[in-house]
């Protein structure tokens, strides 16, 4: 879908937290037309999946938008993800912002994915947009993929929280994601300050939110 496979098999097999990151991935993504036709598909995925709380969380999302009309859910995507910088889908704006920092932690982004022998085809979105990252931690690098999902687990649950502030459906995709990652999530933006530590975080993620 995003990341183009080099010398290098797909895994034959896949743990329950790869494939609900894979949904999760097509779920964040625009709903497109080969997006929505596979929304199916990806409703049967999940029910195969035992009880829990991740694919309980997709479930949920997948009844809610497969039932929107998909002028809707176009309409809906855009106004959430692109005219919306406190929903930005890009990890690294979440802890460096629009700063010099930035550009290093894309640059190091692109590099685990050349070490870990793939890279980008879709040149519309940077290396951190969390639908690349998914991606990669399900099918290409499930353990490289799983440190970048951990390390910018703070990214991951202010955009949860400020979903839920909206009474988005998206925000049960953030809590699949998020519960594919050791440890509970933290209830508000206090306990994701803790989480993170000190700014940058606190000066751009949680910017407004006060």
């Amino acid at each position: 879908m995003i990341i183009e496979k080099i010398g290098r098999s797909v895994p034959k097999t896949s743990t329950a937290d790869r494939l609900i990151r894979q949904v999760a991935s097509w779920c964040l993504s625009y709903p497109d037309q080969e997006v929505s036709d596979r929304l199916p598909q990806l409703t049967a995925a999940m029910t195969e999946l035992a009880p829990g709380t991740g694919r309980d969380a997709l479930l949920r999302f997948l009844d809610t938008w497969s039932s929107t009309p998909a002028a809707q859910r176009r309409r809906t995507y855009v106004e959430l993800f692109d005219l919306d910088r406190h929903l930005a889908l890009h990890l690294s704006y979440w802890t460096d912002g629009d700063t010099r920092r930035r550009g290093q932690a894309l640059a190091d982004f692109k590099q685990q994915y050349r070490l870990s022998g793939f890279r980008l085809t879709d040149d519309q979105e940077l290396p951190d947009h969390l639908t690349i990252v998914l991606e990669f931690a399900a099918i290409v690098d499930p353990q490289a993929g799983t440190r970048l999902l951990q390390q910018y687990r703070p990214s991951l649950e202010l955009i949860r929280l400020a979903l839920a502030d909206r009474g988005s459906p998206f925000a049960d995709v953030l809590v699949a994601v998020c519960s594919t990652l050791p440890g509970q999530s933290p209830k508000d933006r206090a306990g994701v300050q803790e989480l993170a530590g000190p700014p940058p975080v606190e000066a751009v993620g949680l910017e407004g939110y006060r």
